[in-house]
């Protein structure tokens, strides 16, 4: 082999990814090809392939990292409900990469084991703010309110990201998921 990058290139793993995070930017997660990829992280065109398998296996460990970092972002809300519902609509708009790939279980292998508790660790992180949900005499159901509060915030995320909001929402998306997620928590 004369190619000899991929020898000398530090980190792969991360350099792919953080490739593979650019590319998605550009052209999105369906068009991605590990071979661009390849091109991005000035490595060999087999050695993405030989690091993840194939496309799936390199999604599946972007999906991975990115329920891993939403988890993180969840968790700085401190069990808050509305600001955890921000975190998660800022992470969707700061790491849109990410978040174009893991709710697309058609992408990555939805069975990996890895990312599979990585979504574990995001949904009992989210449960976590809607434990101070108040039940207005209800009684609670905890399963039933974490996905009522995933769907309020994944939706909006998904209406910001694609532009179909309203004009009046404003253009900071902090502030306009915390003014709609507050009708949730009060």
């Amino acid at each position: 082999m004369t190619d000899t990058r991929s020898y000398h290139h530090g980190d792969l793993r991360r350099a792919l990814l953080a490739a593979a995070l650019e590319a998605i930017e550009e052209v999105g997660p369906v068009a991605l090809s590990l071979r661009d990829l390849a091109r991005r992280a000035g490595v060999s065109h087999a050695a993405p392939a030989h690091h993840f398998g194939d496309k799936a296996g390199l999604l599946t460990a972007l999906a991975t990292q990115g329920f891993d970092l939403l988890t993180q972002a969840l968790t700085e809300a401190d069990g808050d409900l509305l600001e955890a519902g921000v975190a998660y609509v800022d992470f969707a708009v700061t790491r849109r990469a990410y978040f174009e790939v893991m709710f697309r279980p058609e992408l990555h292998r939805a069975d990996d084991a890895e990312l599979i508790a990585a979504q574990g660790r995001a949904g009992a992180a989210l449960r976590a703010g809607v434990a101070t949900l108040p039940t207005g005499g209800t009684p609670a159901d905890p399963g039933r309110d974490a996905l009522a509060a995933w769907s309020i915030a994944h939706g909006f995320a998904t209406l910001w990201l694609a532009g179909a909001l309203p004009d009046r929402v404003g253009d900071n998306p902090r502030e306009a998921a915390r003014t709609v997620l507050r009708r949730l928590t009060t």
